[in-house]
């Protein structure tokens, strides 16, 4: 895990007149209800940080050059966690003390209905109808049980229930002609562009066709990060970024493009202006631009994620329209990641994409990022599509894609997969949206009986989970142990500081996976912090609460 060293900049900060201050009637599952903690000596938040990704590297190897022992570095320093949950992983019948991984955020929950969709001879077995899920067992998933999927509503078919040999077990995806085995136009095959646009149009309900030739198709949006950042900025520029934030987003940007980071801090506590924890605002943006010009650090651009990582917040359109319009003020690039945008499992929350808006304040510096990685549990194949209406981007960014394209055979799969809008309408997003409330439900429950307070606001495959009172000092190397805690007991999670949050004892905890994972994770989780001596809160305890009812 990565602790990057910011320059770091104060603001003060007070709590408002009122003793309590509770999340506003109508909060979306906040997670959070609390008095402002904060003492009148404590030092007051940060507002915003200058990111310095090389400020703790010391020596390089005499075999690579001082880029190539920076790249290394980072490999070094950010992988840890990663790299031992590798070497020791869990496995029911071969390695049954290995260590449960809920610190990467992938979507393990729908692998049954992928490997039937993608591949003709995959086994099929019994599926719970997205109506008729009664408990978080029937969502396991054996190979064993072969049989047929359930009828889901199908309110324009009268399809049977779907069965070997039906539609999703076809084997269109296999298909092989010579032109997919010839370099292809490096934005991407026309046939790919033109269905990634009927399909974004269709999703992010765009108010008129987006245009194919405004796409451009990469192997992920890690490439898409990085290609953008090497295009928009001069060595030494930077983006504006909310934090916490996917934390890797920082070597994304800084291995080719030798951009940095500004961090947007954002603060836990409700103050009397917000209306939830680490809600990001347009003077929060204005502050942390002053202060990054201030020393000296020309900001180019601004990243958003949307649905959010790792706190699953989701920006309303009038957020939304409130950043943009910051955005183009200051004449800056706004690139808005949308990975977790079919992620979205409660109705209530409203999720609306950046491309949904009647008016974009500056169509020409706006870039908006999707890829399958989440919304359709592929990270390991590696497709993400950029939209931007600039074309000297899109060319800039397509240049790039010699070195970051995809085979045409998994062009051609994605193609595939993308225009079979009945299947995924009809058995893949409701049935992924119903596994992952219930697997969000079931943790959710555990952290209660913890009396543990945590955020999440039903998008996205994770749980910002508060264990402040676990650390016996409020400080990062304390944060450190406890995750080491963890991991020590076979559990994998991510430690705040590696999202930058600049409040010691967050953490992410991802709830995507399978059953019987996810109960032992989360009794491996409750043995540590029950052996974990409790710090006294000068405040009544802080109540954890389900959704009420949207937030905005």
């Amino acid at each position: 895990m990565s602790t990057l060293l910011q320059k770091e900049s104060r603001m003060t900060t007070a709590c408002p007149g009122s003793d309590s201050i509770q999340g506003l009637p109508g909060n979306k599952g906040d997670g959070l209800e609390r008095k402002c903690s904060r003492k009148p000596d404590q030092k007051p938040l940060k507002s915003y940080g200058v990111g310095d990704p090389t400020a703790m590297f010391s020596s390089g190897s005499p075999y690579l050059s001082s880029r190539g022992s920076v790249i290394k570095w980072f490999w070094d320093s950010a992988e840890e966690g990663y790299r031992t949950y590798h070497m020791d992983e869990y496995d029911e019948d071969e390695n049954p003390s290995g260590i449960i991984n809920l610190g990467t955020s992938e979507n393990k929950l729908c692998f049954d209905l992928l490997s039937r969709r993608v591949s003709p001879s995959a086994p099929l077995s019994g599926i719970p109808s997205s109506e008729g899920l009664s408990s978080w067992d029937s969502l396991e998933y054996s190979p064993r049980r072969a049989g047929c999927l359930p009828r889901l509503p199908r309110p324009w078919s009268q399809e049977a229930p779907l069965c070997p040999g039906d539609h999703l077990s076809q084997s269109d995806m296999l298909q092989v002609e010579p032109s997919l085995l010839q370099y292809p136009d490096w934005r991407g095959h026309l046939f790919l562009r033109e269905e990634v646009a009927r399909f974004l149009s269709f999703y992010c309900r765009s108010p008129a066709p987006l245009k194919p030739e405004n796409m451009v198709v990469l192997n992920g949006c890690a490439s898409l990060f990085s290609a953008l950042a090497t295009v928009l900025c001069e060595a030494g520029e930077a983006f504006l970024i909310p934090a916490p934030y996917y934390g890797a987003i920082t070597q994304h940007v800084y291995l080719y493009g030798n951009v940095r980071l500004v961090s947007v801090y954002l603060d836990s506590e409700v103050t009397g202006l917000e209306t939830r924890p680490f809600q990001l605002t347009v003077e929060k943006l204005e502050m942390a631009l002053q202060g990054a010009n201030s020393e000296g650090v020309k900001v180019k651009g601004l990243i958003l994620i949307n649905p959010q990582n790792p706190l699953g917040d989701v920006y309303s359109p009038a957020e939304l329209q409130g950043y943009l319009e910051f955005a183009k003020r200051h004449e800056l690039h706004v690139m808005v990641d949308e990975v977790y945008m079919l992620s979205v499992f409660e109705e209530s929350v409203g999720y609306r994409s950046v491309l949904s808006l009647e008016r974009l304040p500056d169509p020409q510096r706006t870039h908006v990022m999707w890829a399958t990685s989440k919304d359709f549990g592929m990270s390991g194949l590696r497709f993400g599509t950029l939209y931007t209406e600039n074309r000297d981007v899109a060319t800039a960014v397509a240049s790039l894609c010699r070195y970051h394209g995809l085979s045409g055979l998994t062009q051609y799969q994605m193609a595939q997969l993308l225009r079979d809008r009945d299947w995924i309408n009809q058995v893949y997003l409701p049935e992924n949206h119903a596994r992952l409330k219930a697997a969000h439900t079931y943790v959710s429950e555990d952290l209660r009986a913890l009396g543990i307070p945590f955020v999440s606001r039903g998008a996205g495959f994770f749980i910002w989970v508060d264990l402040r009172k676990y650390l016996p000092e409020a400080t990062f190397e304390e944060e450190v142990l406890l995750w080491r805690r963890f991991l020590e007991n076979k559990v994998l999670l991510s430690f705040g500081k590696a999202f930058e949050c600049k409040e010691p004892g967050w953490f992410r905890l991802v709830f995507s996976d399978k059953t019987h994972r996810l109960r032992l994770g989360m009794q491996r989780v409750r043995q540590v912090l029950e052996g974990q001596p409790q710090v006294a809160e000068d405040t009544p305890p802080r109540q954890i609460q389900e959704p009420r009812g949207p937030h905005r």
